[in-house]
């Protein structure tokens, strides 16, 4: 697909942020663009920007008990171990408290741009994200003049841009303001074309401070003391804006030195660059990520309003229903790249955008899924740069954690539970079906090994993934029990994801467990940790798999069989080996496989958005390409916004994340060591191409394809060795050439996959013949 067509668009303006908005975004800077005529809106966020933490009214305690509870947890595993089965408000009274200080993710403000002289009537009105450019823009025609206004968010240069202009001169005059919430103290002034607004949180004292600099060609600018400037007769006028707080990951303080440096050096070197300067560099920038990936699907560009698109998809000829589809693969590339840019935290449970000051879930990261799905695409589709934030987050959570481990559990290593905010809360609440999950890093640690396994970064594996699964698979040695019931190695108390009872051993826990020390077990003697490394494989070799056959060919998620064949629930966590674990496959595990699809089969398709994105990569891993995109069009159809933000509800961004990631896995697989092309093509996309996407061991893979049959493959490699692929190409005739050298390629066939040696930078393509 030709990536200029790549765009959102509208014919009107947004009457509505969470539905309507476009969003831009430079990993730490968000900003919503409404699109009025009369009055410009642009909703601001700045990510460190939190209520609660150290300083807070409401105090704070990391999670931790705030005072001894000896014997709480042993007395959790003796009901447990006694009952089998205890309720979570049960488990909560013993093990949770009130949460104090978590605080929420906060709204920057608002940049209000008023017209001086409003048109009385506008035509040829349109409103767009061009996700090629990373630009959003607003044209209309009024008075006799085209207007346009062009928004950015620049990672190269930190700042929000924004132009105004038209095709007549003298035409621009507006005043614009920052407007921000109550809930903190704020004095804005302006002077020289900068209005700069500080102040600090009410609830922790937080400080921040933003400049935004005008900067007019023609007519005039005035500073107002309420710190508004307006600008009257300009031919065009660039606004450059950027903000910070005194926010550090630095445990346990989590302050650093006042924004107020930083925040003007950033503006006046941003300034000084000026509009062409600065476009050209955010669109080199953002291109060298975005255009990585091409996806065509055979798509037929239409000229047709985003919102429209959506609502005809159901019953829309196939082409339009494969143009959406398209954009809205690359638009989860597109909102990764602007959400999570190196030396920012990680994208929350909305990325970088908000507009409450007291957000769904406080806007946090949530860690027994949601942070985890933020980043399922990151590898897969070519932009594994945008991991180094998470990891980033992880490492910070690692001190904090470690005080958990100790106070709470009387274990070494770390552990973080349910859910987290920027300033470790590592601990437990008292909300009885969402407080407990210590399994939450092992999980995390899963995308450590995985950046591993993709980029084969022998540095990072010693220096960074190792040492957090090391830490985590300490934890765990300490932590698991033997079950009295066979003498394996269990989880206890474990429960599954907002289902159920606490009980032993549940298939979550067990799972995540396990796979964390596979990891580790894989990788202690490449790192000269062998002593541990044994350790480990003992564990490993007691560990229950939490992986069992249940009485009506289910898989169970619980150790005890008492699943329900009517049960509808949107977790379908106990399913976690299939994906994005590796421990199920219809290859390798072809009885739990086809367990794992009577379960998937008994949940059904329904679930709200996040659910159905898991559910596109559970079963493209089942090799169902027809059930992943019927779930791809469930997410479409009934958790999709107008703005094509995912829906709980209300908007998160974890779906948009984890269906992107889900089409990635429809078009290539390489979790079993072997890069599967086309593994779960759907029927509805009998022809295409794809180049870029990204397979374990350091491989870049392109495909195309026609009749839903292989007709290329080419695979660029990062490292020498043996590398098997397979694909329906490789069961019929084929020719394999090295493209550098243009020679045949020996290689050893074996059904429908192929082996040959392959030697780093040289890209290589088998043709069907």
């Amino acid at each position: 697909m030709d990536q200029r067509g790549l765009v959102l668009w509208y014919d009107e303006p947004a009457d509505d942020w969470e539905t309507r908005s476009l969003p831009i975004g430079n990993g730490a800077l968000g900003g919503g663009v409404f699109g009025g005529v009369a009055r410009e809106r642009v909703r601001l966020n700045e990510k460190t920007l939190w209520t609660g933490g150290p300083g807070s009214s409401q105090g704070y305690d990391f999670g931790n008990w705030t005072s001894p509870r000896p014997g709480a947890l042993d007395g959790v595993r003796q009901l447990v171990e006694r009952d089998r089965w205890v309720a979570p408000e049960t488990v909560a009274a013993a093990l949770g408290q009130a949460r104090r200080g978590f605080g929420a993710y906060q709204p920057f403000g608002e940049l209000v741009l008023a017209l001086t002289d409003p048109p009385a009537e506008v035509t040829a009105y349109r409103r767009d994200l061009d996700l090629s450019r990373a630009v959003a823009s607003v044209a209309y025609e009024a008075d006799g003049a085209r207007y346009t206004r062009e928004y950015f968010a620049s990672a190269v240069d930190g700042v929000l841009v924004a132009r105004l202009s038209a095709d007549r001169p003298g035409r621009i005059g507006f005043t614009a303001s920052i407007t921000a919430p109550d809930n903190r103290t704020q004095l804005c002034t302006a002077h020289g074309g900068r209005s700069i607004l500080t102040g600090t949180l009410h609830d922790n004292g937080m400080r921040f401070e933003s400049h935004l600099r005008l900067l007019n060609e023609g007519g005039t600018r005035t500073d107002h003391e309420d710190g508004t400037i307006t600008v009257a007769g300009a031919d065009n006028v660039v606004l450059v804006f950027a903000a910070g707080t005194d926010y550090a990951p630095d445990h346990p303080t989590y302050r650093g030195p006042d924004p107020h440096d930083r925040v003007r050096r950033t503006v006046d070197a941003a300034s000084a660059q000026g509009w062409h300067r600065l476009l050209d560099a955010h669109l080199r920038d953002h291109r060298a990520l975005f255009d990585r990936v091409r996806l065509d699907i055979g798509p037929q560009l239409v000229d047709v309003p985003t919102d429209d698109l959506l609502r005809g998809y159901p019953t829309a000829p196939p082409p339009f229903r494969r143009a959406l589809e398209a954009l809205y693969f690359q638009y989860g590339r597109y909102l990764l790249i602007a959400s999570s840019r190196p030396g920012t935290l990680p994208a929350n449970l909305q990325g970088v955008w908000n507009d409450s000051v007291a957000p769904p879930w406080s806007g946090d990261y949530h860690v027994n899924i949601n942070l985890q799905m933020n980043y399922w695409p990151a590898e897969t589709t070519n932009l594994a740069e945008t991991t180094g934030p998470l990891f980033d987050f992880v490492d910070a959570l690692r001190e904090p954690g470690a005080v958990t481990a100790r106070e709470l559990h009387g274990n070494r290593g770390w552990v973080v539970n349910n859910e987290t905010n920027p300033f470790g809360f590592t601990g437990v609440h008292d909300w009885a079906t969402a407080f407990w999950f210590p399994e939450a890093g092992a999980w995390l640690a899963h995308h450590y090994f995985e950046h591993y396994l993709f980029t084969r970064d022998e540095e990072f594996l010693r220096e960074r993934a190792y040492p957090v699964m090391r830490e985590l698979a300490e934890f765990w040695l300490d932590a698991l029990v033997v079950d009295p019931r066979d003498g394996t190695l269990v989880v206890t108390p474990s429960y599954s994801p907002e289902h159920g009872d606490f009980s032993a051993g549940a298939a979550l826990s067990q799972q995540i467990v396990r796979q964390l020390f596979a990891h580790v077990a894989a990788t202690a003697d490449e790192v000269g940790d062998a002593a541990f490394g044994a350790e480990v494989r003992q564990a490993l070799e007691r560990i229950d798999p939490g992986t069992r056959i249940g009485s009506w060919g289910q898989l169970q998620e619980w150790k005890e069989d008492r699943d329900d064949p009517a049960n509808t629930h949107r977790h379908v966590s106990h399913l976690f080996a299939l994906f994005p674990g590796t421990g199920i496959s219809p290859r390798t595990t072809p009885e739990l496989a086809a367990a794992a699809r009577t379960s998937l089969t008994a949940r059904g398709d329904g679930g709200t958005g996040w659910s159905k994105a898991w559910k596109i990569n559970f079963w493209a891993r089942l090799l169902d390409g027809d059930h992943a995109h019927r779930m791809l069009a469930e997410q479409l159809v009934g958790s999709t916004l107008p703005n094509l933000w995912d829906t709980h509800p209300p908007f998160q961004l974890d779906g948009n994340f984890g269906a992107t990631a889900g089409v990635a896995e429809m078009l290539l697989q390489s979790h079993d060591g072997v890069v599967h092309v086309l593994p779960a093509l759907p029927g509805e996309w009998p022809d295409g191409s794809y180049t870029g996407l990204r397979a374990r061991g350091d491989v870049t893979v392109d495909a195309t394809w026609s009749d839903g049959a292989a007709r290329e493959i080419a695979l660029t490699t990062g490292r020498d060795g043996p590398l098997t692929v397979r694909g329906t190409l490789f069961g019929g005739d084929f020719r394999l050439v090295d493209a550098r050298t243009g020679t045949p390629v020996p290689h050893h066939r074996d059904g429908d996959s192929t082996t040959f040696t392959a030697h780093a930078g040289h890209r290589y393509v088998a043709t069907a013949r």
